[in-house]
């Protein structure tokens, strides 16, 4: 699917409208995308009014294998490109019995984006994998569902890989109401239903301590716009609003988020390379910073494509689990409500990469 520029009347209207289904959900109610951070989400630090803020790390050598063993010295923190004390380091294996609570996995059936032929193609990879997992996945495992009807989420995590079949096989996708012959009308329904369902699952995830590694099989959305006209100025703080909301959720859940497009890719989709940068201002924003890769980027994850063995794929993504660093500092006082702040972590030894979340969202 090629990418599309948005009329800016259109997308004003598309970003302030209230979702057009209900997300199926265990929770009695639905958050609202675009919502402000709960008050008292992170902790304040007593004399200096910082916000104590947790990243998880991960750090890899040149091959991409994650490396152990490293010390709080070996970590240099820059908050917008200022240094940074940091207030505790702590080794990390989400693999292990001991770990408590485990790293869980959240494996995301994206049947709303992706051909039809693909979501079947997925299904049955996966079918495979539990299959060849049987009762010893790595990880605690949750599968989850998108269609256009709503999102499925399985109640608990398992690392049964039969109970994860079966769960699979119970929720069929079949065909979607909203189809690519709908045009822009249907590939922003398609979108809003996405970015809506990933804010209620970081609500949802919120709820259950430690971290969680999201997987989200689906080539993404591919809408953008030139934010141009008379609309600029409350289209651009609409788009800023849910960019702010959708990374603070997804930070204070722990979510980190991997796309893996089982499609591959195609003309048009490494477009999200433009939007990596963090958005620091209204002015800034632009729909393109919503793109499912640019979210995963930006929260530490990974962004996989051009490779048709799924579980391999998936395994890529639980390494990240074996061994990371849970890093916690005290963020600067905000001065304003969404105030950006950019991060960098750097490793004082020759070859090393830090991954980790590229930014957040401070409040006053």
């Amino acid at each position: 699917m090629k990418q599309r520029s948005v009329p800016p009347v259109f997308l004003l209207a598309f970003l302030l409208a209230a979702p057009a289904t209900a997300i199926s959900q265990p929770a009695p109610a639905m958050a609202a995308f675009g919502k402000q951070p709960a008050a008292g989400a992170d902790a304040v630090v007593p004399g200096n009014r910082s916000a104590s803020i947790t990243l998880d790390v991960v750090v890899t050598d040149r091959s991409g294998a994650p490396v152990s063993g490293l010390q709080a010295a070996d970590f240099n923190l820059l908050d917008n490109k200022r240094p940074q004390s940091i207030l505790s380091l702590q080794p990390a294996n989400g693999i292990t019995a001991q770990a408590d609570p485990p790293v869980e996995l959240i494996l995301l059936v994206d049947a709303l984006n992706p051909a039809f032929q693909t979501v079947a193609r997925e299904r049955q990879s996966l079918a495979a994998y539990f299959k060849e997992n049987g009762q010893k996945l790595a990880l605690p495992t949750t599968l989850v569902v998108l269609t256009d009807k709503g999102m499925k989420i399985q109640e608990q995590p398992t690392r049964n890989g039969n109970a994860l079949l079966d769960y699979l096989n119970a929720n069929a996708t079949g065909l979607r109401a909203i189809r690519r012959s709908q045009g822009l009308e249907g590939e922003m329904e398609r979108e809003h239903h996405s970015l809506v369902g990933l804010d209620f699952l970081a609500s949802q995830m919120s709820k259950r301590p430690g971290r969680k590694l999201l997987i989200w099989l689906s080539p993404g959305w591919s809408i953008y716009s030139d934010l141009v006209g008379n609309w600029r100025a409350r289209a651009h703080q609409a788009v800023f609003a849910n960019i702010a909301a959708l990374s603070t959720a997804m930070r204070q859940a722990r979510i980190t988020l991997y796309s893996i497009d089982p499609e591959g890719v195609g003309e048009g989709k490494l477009r999200y390379l433009d939007y990596l940068k963090g958005v620091d201002a209204p002015e800034h924003a632009d729909y393109g910073h919503l793109f499912l890769q640019v979210l995963a980027t930006q929260s530490g994850g990974q962004v996989l494509y051009g490779n048709n063995d799924l579980a391999g794929l998936i395994d890529r993504c639980v390494a990240d689990a074996k061994s990371y660093y849970v890093l916690t500092f005290n963020a600067p006082p905000a001065a304003h409500a969404n105030e950006y702040h950019g991060l960098e972590v750097a490793i004082d030894k020759p070859g090393l990469t830090a991954r980790t979340r590229t930014g957040f969202y401070a409040q006053p």
